[in-house]
């Protein structure tokens, strides 16, 4: 049955990563992710049904377009094979007839996109983040979730206002900005997902990573670099984890 389950969720995972690269390659430009259809971002050419299976596609075609031999950027592929493979993570995490399950597996799909998008663009849609503040409150209400609505509530208050006020005190010192306001609104969203006990450690993850980053590939003071990344990184850590487990590891760290 497991097997069957993996298959299943192998198929949507990759489906939903094509649909993800539209995502991140529209967004960020302000288009319709509807209209027009798949087309080459060169030559525009539509891109037919059968030139546009996830991850087949691209390799059969060497990571080019059929009609003007474009490259493909590699992200594609990317995209289309890791999503399916955090979703098989969380379902042998979790099970699939687990609140938890879908509460996680939403979670990070929306992280996804968040991830490319602030890592090529420097920048976290809207779109993508505050509607997740009002889900991870919505699955605080239902029974068998791991946060309840009290520590969401709290949780995501707390992160947002802490937040807020870091951003105007970092500005009013320095007078450029610190923290973007995709990064604000994200880690409140993910705040009323995980609850305030885990949120500390995400927050220290996310920057000890963006140092490590910082000092060796970007290395100088006046360029700013995607922290978004980061937060996105940890909380499919955390979720692929459990974040029961991910506080047991903390100690061993």
């Amino acid at each position: 049955m497991n097997t069957i389950i993996i298959i299943l969720l192998a198929v949507l995972g990759a489906t939903l990563g094509s649909f993800f690269n539209v995502l991140i390659y529209r967004l960020p430009r302000k288009e319709s992710i509807v209209f027009p259809a798949s087309h080459c971002a060169n030559c525009n050419k539509p891109i037919p049904f059968y030139l546009n299976i996830p991850i087949i596609s691209y390799l059969a075609l060497g990571g080019k377009c059929k009609y003007c031999k474009a490259p493909i950027h590699w992200h594609h592929l990317l995209v289309e094979v890791i999503t399916p493979l955090i979703l098989i993570l969380v379902f042998l995490q979790y099970g699939l007839l687990n609140i938890l399950f879908l509460k996680y597996a939403l979670l990070c799909m929306f992280m996804i996109p968040i991830f490319f998008i602030d890592a090529f663009h420097q920048i976290i849609p809207h779109t993508l983040s505050i509607p997740l503040i009002p889900l991870g409150l919505i699955f605080a209400l239902i029974p068998g979730n791991d946060v309840g609505i009290f520590n969401a509530l709290i949780s995501s208050g707390i992160i947002f206002a802490f937040l807020v006020f870091l951003a105007y005190a970092y500005r009013l010192a320095r007078k450029v900005d610190g923290i973007g306001g995709g990064d604000i609104w994200l880690l409140t969203a993910i705040a009323a997902f995980f609850g305030l006990l885990s949120m500390p450690y995400m927050i220290l993850i996310s920057a000890v990573l963006g140092i490590i980053y910082f000092l060796i590939f970007v290395r100088r003071k006046e360029q700013g670099f995607a922290f978004g990344t980061f937060i996105a990184f940890t909380t499919v850590l955390w979720s692929v984890l459990g974040a029961e487990s991910a506080l047991n590891l903390i100690p061993w760290l």
